[in-house]
């Protein structure tokens, strides 16, 4: 069933209108997000979580007394970008610094940590964690691969509860560390979710079987097993994450039996039915469980079960009282306290945590520099105008492995970069100006890893075209390829044969590289290395991805090219036209 809409580009900004809306008494929006309507007291730890949209309640109907402290709201099942972590980080911030939060995926980390180092740039004390309770998705003996799911839950509610005790800033991240190394979570789909605006959903299950280790971005399992009963299905929930059980552990647990959108009350009572007694065999007592829709897909059917194993300390906080739109535990008496209104450094900073356009001064610029930055402005027009044709492409091959939402990403990434040089040529900017607002606003806008890698890409060709200025037209562009290429490896960690966008961006540069060195003209440099992109992003298909969200897939994924590296290679191919203009002579 498609998600009810009237502008799936506008899903994610409607449904936040109206959340707030509803919910004016208990939050405020601000750019990126939301925070608290009631500012906690200044000397307080804010916690700031985060991820993309289509998990509701997480994230924004987390955020009151007890919880967190503000949501960093993105796409459905996309990072936020770094400039919105930063903008929500600024608001909720006091004077006792920010813990941001999220689960293990590479856009959130890369975004994340950005927005922790930039806050802490502007003096806000900063901590960056990621959730990695999924037992389903990495061995063990690599728990610090592991993705977040339900698991957000628990480890977002216990720094949210360590904060309102008014513990230090170390504390309050020790706390959600300490949550986090305790918590296991397995979850199954019984059928797959579909994003606003498809046809078709992410995923199907197949009939007669359950999907297991099912993550939360519409990632299909990375099995199957029979349909079975609930009672049945209880056992292996339970059984799996008993043989995780700390070495340490008492008998008291904290538990979660999460609905992934479609599985309703009713079933999962049913199921809660089949798993209590099995928790009381195996000699545990299970704290205040809670039961019900925490973490979802959008509308997938499936559901999850939780395990944290606790001390003293982790069960004073898991009871703790909470109050939020979409959340209560203990007195709704915590929404009472007094609050101290945030200290006007805190309000200075959310005003200066929005993007800004790029401050290069307006100047006259003399024909060379105009005609530049009209060719970037031309060649970002039809990245936008391929892209848009491209995005039904991108998305399935997104969805293979992944959460199939790479075109859409890409597109909003391409059209805000547009817009941006657009604006910049306009106000008299020369090109590299125009570069370096479109690498922000792609950034910015798309969210998600490739959102802030192409970001990261762009702004380092800027750097290199302004800092390096090459007389050899040839030489110029491959000595700015290599820089945005190596910027990309830096920033996200992949190397060839990972299965990623760098595997189509270094034969590109490299074969620009060669092509500069023989004496070649641009027209014939960029043809070849084309054609370098091309051959190299079919070849991804053979390959097993060893990061990013399709790795706990990676068979599946093996015969479907890499969605960013086929990307890549149609962006700069799109872009010859403009910047070789066609008829120049390729020899």
């Amino acid at each position: 069933m498609r998600p009810l809409a009237d502008d799936p580009a506008r899903f994610v900004d409607d449904a936040l209108d109206g959340f707030v809306d509803l919910y004016a008494d208990q939050v405020r929006r601000v750019p990126g997000g939301v925070v608290r309507a009631t500012p906690a007291p200044a000397s307080e730890v804010a916690v700031v979580v985060g991820g993309g949209s289509g998990h509701y309640p997480a994230f924004c109907g987390l955020v009151g007394p007890g919880y967190a402290h503000g949501a960093v709201v993105g796409n459905v099942f996309t990072s936020p970008s770094t400039a919105d972590a930063v903008s929500v980080g600024a608001a909720a911030a006091g004077d006792a610094g920010v813990l941001l939060l999220t689960g293990n995926y590479a856009g959130d980390v890369m975004n994340f940590t950005l927005a922790r180092d930039e806050l802490r740039s502007r003096g806000i004390p900063a901590e960056f964690l990621v959730v990695t309770d999924d037992v389903a998705s990495a061995p063990a003996d690599e728990a610090h691969r592991r993705r977040g799911i339900a698991g957000d839950h628990v480890v977002f509610k216990v720094a949210g509860a360590a904060a309102a005790e008014g513990l230090s800033f170390d504390e309050v991240v020790a706390a959600a560390r300490h949550a986090n190394d305790r918590t296991r979570t397995l979850g199954v789909a019984f059928d797959g979710c579909t994003l606003p605006g498809a046809e078709q959903p992410l995923f199907t299950v197949p009939e007669g079987t359950v999907g297991l280790g099912v993550g939360i971005h519409g990632e299909p399992g990375i099995g199957e097993m029979p349909a079975c009963t609930a009672s049945e299905l209880a056992a292996l929930l339970v059984e799996r994450l008993l043989s995780e059980k700390p070495t340490d552990a008492g008998p008291r647990v904290g538990v979660v039996l999460n609905g992934l959108g479609r599985t309703k009350y009713e079933e999962l009572f049913v199921l809660w039915r089949a798993v209590r007694p099995l928790l009381d065999a195996a000699g545990l007592q299970a704290v205040q469980p809670d039961v019900g829709e925490l973490v979802t897909s959008l509308d997938m059917s499936g559901c999850s079960l939780t395990l944290v194993w606790l001390d003293d300390d982790l069960e004073r906080w898991w009871c703790a009282p909470a109050h939020t739109p979409a959340y209560r535990r203990g007195q709704a008496g915590v929404t009472g306290t007094t609050a101290t209104p945030p200290s006007a450094l805190a309000a200075e900073r959310t005003e200066s945590a929005t993007t800004t356009p790029s401050q290069d001064a307006a100047r006259v610029l003399d024909p060379t520099d105009a005609a530049e930055a009209q060719i970037v402005v031309a060649a970002l027009a039809r990245v936008r105008e391929v892209l848009t044709e491209l995005e039904p492409e991108l998305g399935r091959l997104d969805a293979v492995a992944g959460d199939g939402d790479h075109g859409r990403g890409m597109l909003r990434g391409a059209g805000a970069a547009a817009d941006a040089a657009a604006a910049a040529a306009d106000a008299g900017h020369g090109a590299v100006a125009c570069l370096r607002d479109a690498g922000r606003a792609w950034a910015d806008r798309a969210g998600g890893t490739s959102g802030v890698l192409w970001g990261a890409g762009i702004g380092a060709v800027a750097h290199a075209l302004a800092a390096r200025p090459v007389a050899d037209p040839s030489a110029r562009v491959a000595a700015a390829a290599r820089a945005g290429v190596a910027a990309v490896v830096t920033l996200g960690g992949a190397q060839p044969g990972d299965k990623t966008m760098v595997d189509a961006a270094e034969p590109f540069a490299a074969a620009l590289e060669q092509a500069a060195g023989a004496g070649q003209a641009p027209a014939a440099a960029w043809d070849a290395a084309i054609e370098a992109a091309r051959t190299a992003a079919q070849a991804t298909a053979d390959l097993r991805p060893r990061l990013g969200r399709a790795r706990p897939l990676a068979e599946r994924s093996v015969g479907t090219p890499d969605p960013g590296a086929v990307s890549f290679a149609a962006i700069v191919a799109a872009v010859r036209s403009t910047v070789v203009p066609e008829g120049e002579e390729t020899s």
